[in-house]
């Protein structure tokens, strides 16, 4: 509330308790589901994107079924996403899929964008931050060359420095999702300020 951010993101059993907080607040609550491995079927994916909507989730970031896309078992990876992204959409809510781009080479990384974007997701998403490495502004700029100005991009893991996140969003990420928001924002009003005194 006190800093305008774009969303809290939780873990379901706490989005009842921030959508409380966050009442009569243009802060929106996003929920996380299937995380962080993804390893459960989609029926239950779908039932607990529900259940996370129902408690008052404006937004739901699902993360990828990396097993499946390495399997090249590509119409489940659609399957899985489409479903979910069906039942969000349903409910007028936002649907972000995470990638989580340390697991894959280039080209699964390419199709995982592809499949995310024709299956109706929203936003695609670097990593759930629990993976070998978080954001990479490689990765950003690869997913801003294959689905730049069709959907949202959000570099999430490891961001967590006011250069970081102007690295980002110069290679294409249209959303920043860190645990070091506030520490960013004192870090960017530092050097706008710093700026302004050099100029």
């Amino acid at each position: 509330r006190q800093h305008n951010f774009a969303t809290l993101c939780v873990q379901p059993e706490r989005v009842a308790l921030v959508t409380r907080e966050l009442q009569d607040s243009p802060v929106r609550t996003c929920a996380v589901i299937g995380f962080p491995l993804s390893a459960t079927l989609t029926p239950i994916k779908c039932a607990e994107a529900e259940q996370v909507i129902k408690l008052g989730a404006d937004e739901v970031d699902m993360v990828l079924s990396v097993g499946a896309l390495k399997s090249r078992a590509e119409d489940s990876v659609y399957t899985d996403i489409f479903c979910v992204a069906e039942l969000v959409h349903s409910a007028k809510k936002i649907l972000k899929v995470i990638l989580e781009m340390s697991m894959l080479n280039d080209r699964e990384k390419v199709l995982a964008c592809v499949l995310a974007k024709l299956a109706g997701a929203d936003f695609i998403e670097t990593s759930t931050g629990f993976g070998r490495t978080g954001a990479t502004t490689h990765d950003v700029a690869l997913m801003h060359r294959v689905v730049g100005g069709e959907m949202g991009i959000k570099a999430a893991g490891g961001i967590s420095t006011y250069s970081d996140l102007v690295r980002m969003t110069r290679a294409g990420a249209t959303r920043i999702g860190s645990s070091s928001s506030v520490t960013i924002l004192a870090q960017a009003t530092a050097a706008d300020v710093s700026s302004l005194g050099r100029s």
